[in-house]
């Protein structure tokens, strides 16, 4: 059972307060005991959904017998609640039982095991009692799971951490990091974001975390000495972009500076005459202004052993040229790779900052009320259960409950709607939405680690660790290229000179110098990564979330599509459809009998008929009430006996009754033995699932399926509504498992099954699909728990949208690819045979690099999708 208490603020009637725990205990599958002193309303129920339902039914007891009364939930006392990772648990048999188990300990208020995340919350009733609550898990863990370990949660958190590389520029070199970091021991995972300059780093509990980061520093100063390694727990995430960006304004105004004064030189040597004595020292100074610290950097990197560089390949080629007595291309060689680097670095810059501005969901405060008084404060500062006032034009800092206050906010930042939506008393407010005019006086709910905009961010900066197939194998594929490139360039300026008749080492050194600055691998290094990441920030900016390119690519490979259909295609609320009265009832009267028959009743068809009769049910009226299992509610009001139900109720209790044929839940209701007439309930298909359907077929989707618990007849009407191609009924969630993989066994080899629900009841098949994509996860901790891709609004059509977002990236990254090896392999050749000069293998270098960075960000551009 699940307890929780409710306070019931400004009650100050015993009398009243007997009543409440009077009727609340004759509501359906609850428990209630009433503490008048504290007062409190304690509420045990057997899940979280029929506490909130309960819930709602309280709220119109109390108000009926004390208007006055405020309910309010009581916060949870963060210190009260733990979090346990069952690591290696695998049987979810097994976690059903450990729930219930942990659930029945004393001392505890509740407890859950999602199956999916591996995870057992627990709340105590006093957190002096988790030592031994602890010890009791211990012991059934074991008992049914002998093979699965217990970690604490927040232990487990410090695994994770970021480090930033301030003064990162060179994506080859981002690559060599990764790898050797990899390799360290107590490291489990390491990914080198070159785009964000970030290492995310998955390590070892055991692991000495001082000497790891002595290892780390050294690995990263070895390859690049330059950059500043900075670790998490030393700075915040918002000082450290500040410094990026300030870094990056002033190392560009020094490259700019030193290509002027070096470039003025150069023209002064070029345009006028002068002997060669000084026409060459000209020219050595120029190259020594413009290239000094290239070349200084290539000493230090062999010195280092990492010889095969950029800062190699051109201190080489453009020193080489020297000696072949080529001055002016040396240095205008020189210079413009400089100028190609500063435009390339300005271009990967602004991406950075576009992306970054796709994020700038974070709020900078928070307006605690502290009794009369508001006080400016970090969002990490605010607890739960404290109130906080948001102001027109602020961001909603914590996820909460809004307690006063009606305005209009905008969501467009966490689900890509432009329309804004209102919010009044009662109404959730999640953090990331930006009030537009009204004041909000907000109870928080959540903390801020724990709020949808955390959630948000965590997942869209860390989605780059996890790498698409197409980025690993460039990665692999520089490692590889730049060293075989070196050693063909000395094999073009040795070996020709040898076997060739008059060919002179003067011409074929050239020529290979040519081939060297054409090398460089970094327009793929660079472009490829930021092609991914543009594609994660474009969908995250339609509401659309993707826990990794790796997924981003997969969805490219899409061939099934399978629909849970209850709250994915339908929008999962039920509603009365229709009312048909005899001739001697009318339609007001036979949704009032229903009403009061289904007040005690929490199930959403009786929901929907109560919310249909939109008054409050007098429940002294009830003089008698009596659920029949499977069949319906018999209940005597005012003196009549009122029978509501299904068409098994009518049969037993011999009533004859109209029979219907729809789609619908039909509920049948008697008065006093005689059929009054029926109401037809249903579940409504959402505006844009069949427009879905249609598109996922325009996109070259094979197969459309849906999975669905409902009867054959309700399920086979909307697929073909929808025009689905396949439709399987009356399913337990084991079958729909069972389904996917029916279904994985007859896929192609790269084909993909994506797998669409709604993130809390499919958890199990969101986990067994290729994709699993969760709809509605807005402020849904199991939906981004499960899912791989996380749709934040209700709308199938997003789908499409993700799968659009996903062949565009795929399309600008190959076209990358294409651009820049067939760049490359053409100039190769030509610089080879003696065609190219230096001038064209600077643009083959640079040239291409900054063009393929400029595609890659177009990427981001959602507009057109």
């Amino acid at each position: 059972m699940l307890k929780k208490e409710v306070i019931l603020e400004g009650l100050d009637c015993a009398n009243c307060a007997a009543k409440i725990e009077d009727e609340v205990n004759k509501l359906n599958g609850v428990k209630a005991y009433m503490n008048f002193m504290n007062k409190t309303l304690t509420l045990e129920t057997e899940s979280e959904q029929e506490y909130k339902n309960t819930l709602q039914q309280v709220k119109t007891i109390v108000h009926k017998h004390e208007p006055d009364v405020v309910v309010k939930e009581k916060s949870v006392n963060k210190s009260n609640k733990k979090v346990l990772i069952l690591e290696g648990l695998d049987c979810a048999n097994c976690a059903a039982k450990i729930e219930a188990q942990t659930q029945s300990l004393e001392g505890v208020n509740s407890a859950t095991v999602d199956f999916v995340s591996k995870k057992l919350t627990i709340e105590a009733v006093d957190k002096k009692e988790f030592g031994k609550i602890l010890g009791e898990v211990t012991s059934i863990v074991n008992k049914l799971e002998p093979d699965v370990k217990i970690v604490d949660a927040e232990k487990k958190k410090v695994n994770k951490s970021i480090v930033m590389l301030e003064g990162l520029g060179c994506a080859n070199c981002a690559a060599k990091m990764e790898k050797e970091i990899s390799g360290l021991e107590g490291v489990e995972f390491a990914a080198v974001d070159f785009v964000s300059k970030k290492l995310t780093l998955e390590i070892s509990p055991k692991v000495n975390r001082s000497e790891l980061n002595e290892k780390i520093e050294g690995i990263v100063k070895k390859i690049e000495p330059d950059v500043k390694v900075i670790f998490e727990e030393n700075n915040s995430k918002t000082k450290i972009n500040e410094n990026n960006e300030e870094e990056e304004e002033g190392v560009n105004k020094k490259e700019i500076i030193r290509l002027v004064v070096g470039g003025a030189i150069f023209a002064v040597g070029i345009i006028f005459n002068f002997q060669n004595w000084l026409e060459l020292t000209l020219f050595i100074i120029s190259y020594i202004i413009v290239g000094g610290e290239v070349v200084l950097r290539a000493i230090k990197g062999i010195a280092r052993g990492q010889v095969f560089s950029e800062h190699f390949l051109m201190s080489i080629a453009t020193i080489g040229a020297f000696f072949v007595g080529e001055y002016p291309e040396g240095v205008a060689v020189m210079l413009f790779y400089l100028v190609g680097e500063l435009f390339q670095d300005i271009a990967v810059g602004h991406s950075r900052k576009s992306i970054r501005a796709l994020m700038d969901i974070r709020p900078d405060y928070a307006n605690l009320k502290v009794g009369d008084e508001i006080r400016k404060v970090s969002p990490e500062e605010v607890n739960i259960g404290d109130i906080i006032i948001v102001k027109p034009g602020e961001k909603v800092p914590l996820d909460g409950k809004v307690i006063e206050g009606n305005s209009m906010v905008d969501t467009a930042a966490l689900t890509g709607e432009s329309v804004p939506r209102e919010l009044g008393p009662g109404d959730d407010a999640l953090s990331g939405f930006i009030n537009k005019n009204g004041v909000l006086t907000i109870e928080v709910t959540k903390d801020f680690g724990d709020s949808t905009v955390s959630k948000i961010l965590d997942l869209v900066q860390n989605a780059s660790s996890k790498k698409a197939p197409t980025e690993k194998f460039i990665t692999k594929f520089a490692r590889f290229y730049t060293p075989i490139v070196v050693f063909g360039a000395l094999a073009l300026a040795i070996i020709p000179p040898l076997v060739i008749p008059g060919a002179t080492f003067s011409t074929w050194i050239y020529r290979a110098l040519v081939f060297l600055v054409i090398s460089c691998p970094c327009a793929l290094v660079i472009s490829i990564p930021l092609g991914f990441f543009g594609g994660i920030g474009g969908a995250s900016k339609r509401g659309i979330l993707v826990k990794g390119s790796n997924y981003l690519d997969a969805l490219n490979n899409v061939e099934t599509v399978v629909f849970d259909k209850t709250g994915t295609l339908t929008k999962g609320i039920f509603e009365v459809v229709d009312v048909n009265p005899q001739a001697d009832f009318t339609d007001e009267e036979l949704i009032e009998y229903a009403a009061f028959a289904e007040s005690h009743s929490s199930h959403p068809i009786a929901l929907s008929i109560l919310k249909v009769y939109n008054k409050d049910v007098d429940i002294t009226k009830i003089e008698n009430y009596e659920e029949i299992a499977g069949h319906g509610i018999l209940a005597k009001v005012g003196g009549k006996e009122i029978l509501v139900g299904n068409s098994k109720l009518m049969n037993k209790e011999n009533i004859k009754y109209q029979e219907v044929e729809t789609l619908g839940t039909i509920v049948h209701v008697a008065v006093d033995k005689k059929y009054a007439g029926n109401i037809v309930i249903s579940d409504a298909v959402k505006e844009d699932s069949a427009d879905a359907i249609k598109g996922l077929k325009a996109l070259g989707v094979r197969n459309t399926v849906m999975l669905t618990g409902d009867s054959k007849a309700v399920g086979e009407k909307i697929a073909t509504q929808l025009g689905i191609d396949e439709v399987y009924t009356e399913l337990l969630p084991t079958d729909k498992v069972e389904k996917i993989e029916a279904l994985d066994a007859k896929k192609s080899h790269k084909g993909k099954i994506v797998f669409v629900g709604d993130g809390i009841n499919d958890a199990p098949v969101l986990a067994r699909a290729d994709i699993g994509v969760a709809m509605g996860g807005l402020g849904s901790d199991a939906a981004i728990e499960a899912a791989d891709i996380v749709i934040m609004t209700d709308e199938p059509s997003k789908i499409v949208t993700a799968i659009k977002v996903a062949k565009r990236t795929r399309k600008i990254v190959m076209q990358n690819i294409v651009f820049a090896l067939g760049v490359k392999a053409i100039f190769l050749a030509l610089g080879a045979v003696g065609v190219a000069t230096m001038w064209e293998a600077v643009f083959a270098d640079m040239g291409v690099a900054i063009i393929a960075i400029l595609n890659a960000m177009r990427v981001m551009n959602t507009k057109s999708i």
